[in-house]
C-alpha cells in the first residue's frame, strides 16, 4: 500500500519532468539523509522508485548532439507504447510478406540483442500505437539530416563506434552516437551485413512500398541516405520530444 501510494502521488504531482531534474537530484540526496532517520521505510521505498524512474525515463542512455537529444543505443522494445505486443517473427517467408509491425534479432539469435538491439520493419516504426517509448519519437528524414549537417565533415566517423566494424573500419565516436554495424534483415527474410553496415529507419515514408533510412559503412566516412522496402528489418534510434 505504501509503495502504491507513493508512486501514485508522484504521478499525480507530475514530479518527474525535465524541468525539475536539478531539484530532483537535491531531493534524492535529502532522502538519503532521511533514510537514516525514523522515516526509513517510506524513504527507502521512495529512493528505490526514484532510481527506477530515473533509469527508465530520465535518459541514462542519451546523448545531446547539437540541439537534438538522441538515444545512444539501438531500440530493443518488444511492446508498443500502449503496451500491445509487437510480434516476433522468425520465419523467412513470413517476414518478407509482412504488412504489419514486427521485430527480430539478427539471425534470430537472442544473444545479438544485447549488443545490437532489435531489428524492426518500417510497419512497426509507423504503427500509431507508438514504437518509441514515452517522451521520444522515431526521427524523421529531416531530423536525420539535421544530425548529419550538424556533424559536418566525416559525420559517419563521428557517429560510428570505436570497435566492432570490419577491417578496422571503426569510427572516432566523437559525437557519442555509438553507431554499431548491426546489419539488417532483407529479401526472403535473410540476414546480412553485420559487422559491415548499420542501418536506421526514419519515420518518413517515400512511396507505398518504401521509406527513408540512414546507413553507415565500414569502408568510408559518409552517411548514406537511401530508401528501401518497408518489410526490411533495420535498427531504430529515438529522439527526445
Amino acid at each position: 500500500m505504501l509503495l502504491e501510494f507513493s508512486i501514485q502521488k508522484f504521478k499525480e504531482a507530475e514530479f518527474f519532468n525535465e524541468q525539475t531534474i536539478q531539484s530532483q537530484s537535491s531531493l534524492f540526496a535529502f532522502l538519503q539523509i532521511l533514510s537514516r532517520s525514523r522515516f526509513c521505510p517510506f524513504v527507502l521505498i521512495t529512493i528505490n522508485f526514484f532510481y527506477i524512474y530515473k533509469k527508465n525515463y530520465m535518459g541514462e542512455n542519451e546523448i545531446k548532439i547539437g540541439d537534438q537529444t538522441w538515444t545512444s543505443k539501438n531500440l530493443e522494445v518488444s511492446t508498443y507504447r500502449n503496451g500491445d505486443d509487437i510480434p516476433r517473427v522468425h520465419g523467412q517467408e513470413e517476414w518478407e510478406n509482412l504488412t504489419t509491425g514486427a521485430w527480430c534479432y539478427y539471425e534470430n539469435k537472442t544473444g545479438k540483442g544485447s549488443t545490437y538491439g532489435k531489428l524492426y520493419n518500417w510497419y512497426a516504426v509507423n504503427d500509431p500505437r507508438g514504437l518509441a517509448p514515452k517522451g521520444y519519437h522515431i526521427p524523421s528524414d529531416a531530423e536525420w539530416s539535421i544530425l548529419t549537417t550538424y556533424l559536418g565533415t566525416d559525420a559517419a566517423a563521428k557517429m560510428k563506434s570505436t570497435t566492432g566494424w570490419n577491417e578496422d573500419g571503426n569510427g572516432s565516436n566523437t559525437s557519442g552516437f555509438a553507431g554499431l554495424p548491426g546489419g539488417c534483415r532483407g529479401g526472403n527474410g535473410n540476414f546480412f551485413n553485420i559487422g559491415a553496415l548499420g542501418h536506421w529507419w526514419s519515420s518518413s515514408e517515400n512511396e507505398t512500398d518504401d521509406a527513408w533510412y540512414r546507413s553507415l559503412n565500414y569502408e568510408n566516412s559518409s552517411v548514406f541516405r537511401f530508401i528501401f522496402y518497408k518489410y526490411y528489418g533495420f535498427s531504430v534510434r529515438c529522439l527526445r520530444n
